[in-house]
């Protein structure tokens, strides 16, 4: 089969692309960039804290009241489940957003979600051409979770970015044996280490250090480790794994541990506690091992990969029956070919195996489902799988049918939904809402009128990206004003005259990071010690969820609660939090 791609497999494809290609890159890139980043900033302030954003908040937030950023805690208590660059991250963001607010928590993760669609484009380009870059990088930038993920304070999407540089500097540099470009190998994987754990070493390993044993295939790795004495067995390996085995290598792996080590040492010698080491042997080896939460089953991944990705994911698995054909048949490029299937399947083989299994831990497998994608789409005139083409089509035709059927969502609730659901609230924007629809109606229109995988792949474009800009940049900061933890922590502040060190939570910390206090909360878990605090005067007010106030038994009086809405269920309303003064504690004047 005639193939636009070199045949010999290692000299890189387009190593020296022509000028108008290299005009076509720079101007496609370009503009995914900015699409990107309009996802990924765009209002990105907007909400208040969600979930595990609180963690990044706080810890961040405490930092900078105590100075100390060696000793990450929430409410004065250390909590060191993650090492401490994602909080450094968050802290030198401030400077940039007016202080520590949602903005500062998040925009370490819009910066990486950026970042690593570039290095995605940058890498793709270099394994088959700019065409397939530029999609890889649009398919990656508009797929569902990463762009939550680049909306959202944490450290996953940071760990993708670390892994993704890293693979670029590999596929730069594969060829030299050694150099210095091994030692910034290193540090790369050292510093993407220290924002979620080992994930940052172990991943970047396993894919360069499986595709340099694989990228003859599976036959030369056959030969190569099962055949002949075992000194040239050991040969074998050395000669593929030279990213490796060179002398560079010594003081590379030497410099990464130090550079890893250090904020822990130092941390430490500071606190005189060793609960940071203690942390990545648990969150690590342990939870990989022998897991004590999150044991998702062991097909967790098979499934939710498809709503991570979405609506790309759809395309998925054509992608993969096509790129294993074309390896059956050794088609071209067959290094690039491997090099993605390799991405992809070490990295869910890795996750699958893990004991400790949750949907979005698997989200470093994205950029390579999006290699695949995208490499399917582009060079698809020439399909070698029949059974692939109806996959395609198939795929296309499911997004396709919900994008069209999607004018449904504008049926008010009080119409379709049954009992307390019927009183939801209408969809916000709705003229935003129309506009997107409308767009998306037309692409598919013009993908059927005369299908093509072309065509199908703007059409999926202008689906993916109207509506993750609908959902983050419109729908959701419109829903903000049905949450009440903000508004709840404001109006606490008010009641008490901003003397929020007199107040408790009890078995909550919810609102604690817009309360701001100057110093630790009491906080207590047991029903007696807060009743031992409040015979002792310590506690004036406390804030507890509904569900925990009767069993108190005490004469309190209700201050504030978090609102509550007509389509809210019962186990929503026990779960919403209160402020209660004590009975007879009195009201202290207000701040000076």
């Amino acid at each position: 089969m005639a193939s636009a791609y070199p045949s010999n497999p290692a000299t890189p494809p387009l190593a020296t692309p022509r000028t108008s290609d290299e005009s076509t890159f720079r101007i496609g890139a370009a503009l995914v960039l900015v699409a990107a980043a309009i996802l990924y900033f765009a209002r990105l302030g907007a909400r208040a804290l969600w979930s595990s954003e609180f963690r990044w908040a706080e810890i961040a937030r405490e930092m900078l009241l105590t100075r100390n950023y060696f000793w990450p805690t929430i409410n004065g208590h250390v909590y060191y489940d993650k090492p401490l660059g994602s909080y450094w991250l968050v802290t030198l963001s401030t400077p940039f957003t007016g202080g520590m607010n949602e903005t500062a928590a998040r925009l370490p993760c819009a910066i990486a979600g950026l970042l690593a669609v570039a290095f995605l484009m940058l890498l793709v380009r270099r394994l088959y051409d700019s065409r397939t870059a530029i999609l890889s990088g649009f398919i990656l930038a508009t797929s569902f979770s990463f762009v939550f993920f680049s909306r959202h304070a944490s450290a996953d999407v940071e760990t993708l970015t670390g892994e993704l540089a890293a693979l670029v500097l590999f596929e730069r540099y594969e060829n030299r044996a050694g150099g210095p470009w091994v030692i910034g190998l290193w540090l790369i994987m050292a510093a993407t280490s220290l924002t979620k754990g080992l994930l940052g070493f172990a991943l970047p390993i396993l894919v360069i250090g499986a595709f340099s044993c694989l990228k003859d295939g599976w036959r030369g790795l056959a030969d190569g480790i099962g055949r002949g004495a075992l000194r040239e067995r050991w040969r074998w390996l050395v000669s593929h794994n030279l990213w490796f085995f060179n002398w560079y290598s010594v003081p590379a792996i030497v410099l990464g541990i130090a550079v890893y080590a250090a904020p822990f040492e130092i941390s430490n010698r500071l606190m005189g506690s060793e609960k940071g080491l203690a942390m990545v042997y648990r969150e690590n080896v342990v939870r990989f091992f022998h897991p004590f939460d999150h044991r998702g089953p062991i097909y967790l991944y098979v499934y939710v990969i498809f709503a991570l990705m979405a609506p790309w994911s759809a395309m998925l698995p054509a992608a993969l029956v096509e790129t294993h054909q074309r390896r059956r048949l050794h088609d071209e490029p067959a290094r690039s070919d491997r090099f993605a299937l390799v991405y992809f399947w070490a990295t869910f083989l890795f996750f699958t195996l893990s004991g400790s299994r949750r949907s979005y831990y698997i989200l470093p497998i994205l950029p390579a489902a999006a290699i695949l994608v995208a490499r399917t789409l582009v060079f698809s005139a020439d399909l070698c799988s029949t059974f692939a083409g109806r996959l395609l089509k198939l795929g296309y035709a499911v997004i396709a049918i919900a994008a069209v059927f999607g004018i449904a969502m504008l049926i008010p609730a009080s119409l379709i939904l049954p009992g307390k659901l019927a009183q939801f609230p209408s969809m916000p924007d709705k003229f935003v809402f129309l506009v997107f629809w409308i767009l998306s109606v037309t692409g598919v229109f013009y993908a059927v009128r005369k299908f093509s995988p072309a065509r199908a792949a703007l059409s999926m474009g202008i689906i993916a990206y109207g509506l993750l800009a609908y959902i983050y940049i419109f729908a959701m900061p419109a829903a903000e004003s049905y949450r009440g933890e903000k508004r709840f922590a404001r109006a606490t502040i008010e009641k008490t005259g901003n003397r929020v060190d007199q107040i408790a939570m009890f078995r909550t910390q919810g609102p604690l990071f817009y309360l701001d206090p100057p110093k630790p909360t009491p906080w207590f878990q047991k029903k007696q010690d807060l009743l031992d605090a409040i015979n002792r005067g310590e506690v004036r007010w406390f804030i507890a969820r509904q569900r925990d106030i009767p069993q108190l038994g005490l004469p309190t009086t209700l201050e504030v609660s978090e609102a509550t809405y007509p389509w809210e269920t019962e186990y929503n309303l026990r779960n919403k939090i209160q402020l209660m003064r004590v009975e007879g504690g009195g009201t202290p004047p207000p701040a000076q």
